[in-house]
């Protein structure tokens, strides 16, 4: 299913800059990605996640400017948010390392990405075929959108 997303009622961005600090004394640089980074970055999403995902990050670095954030430990990846790839204003793919789950690192690119769309101009947000229903609803308060599935992934070729 899908999920819908009032961009205009997002948490004020102090609350993950804070946590974005938090991390960067960590080592941890979340940031958006440049267009020389491109096949690193793909590549890293094909071998992590799926080739499906690694095409939408390709499609996320055809815009200007690139609608991939990423972040990285040790100036290696470990974790990626594109927006604005299979659809307008959607969000996704989106994934961190199973290493680095759990500090923050998934909620900040979330909320960094959605950021960008509501600057983009866009008051709702969607997020596609979602996987942590309860992720999105407590950080963004993104509700299902009924009868969203198999939405605009019908006929996808596997």
């Amino acid at each position: 299913m899908d999920m819908l997303v009032k961009l205009y009622d997002l948490p004020h961005p102090s609350t993950w800059q804070e946590k974005t600090k938090q991390l960067q004394l960590e080592g941890i640089e979340i940031r958006h990605a440049i267009a020389p980074e491109k096949h690193v970055i793909v590549d890293w999403v094909r071998e992590h996640f799926n080739p499906h995902w690694a095409s939408e990050v390709e499609v996320a670095f055809i815009q200007q400017p690139v609608s991939c954030i990423i972040a990285t430990h040790e100036k290696q990846m470990i974790g990626f948010a594109a927006y604005e790839a299979t659809g307008k204003t959607f969000f996704g793919p989106t994934g961190v390392l199973q290493a680095y789950r759990g500090l923050g690192i998934g909620k900040v690119l979330l909320l960094e990405a959605l950021q960008q769309l509501k600057h983009m101009g866009y008051a709702y947000g969607i997020i596609g075929g979602v996987g942590p229903v309860e992720f999105y609803e407590n950080v963004v308060g993104a509700t299902l959108i009924e009868n969203s599935t198999p939405g605009i992934y019908r006929g996808m070729l596997r």
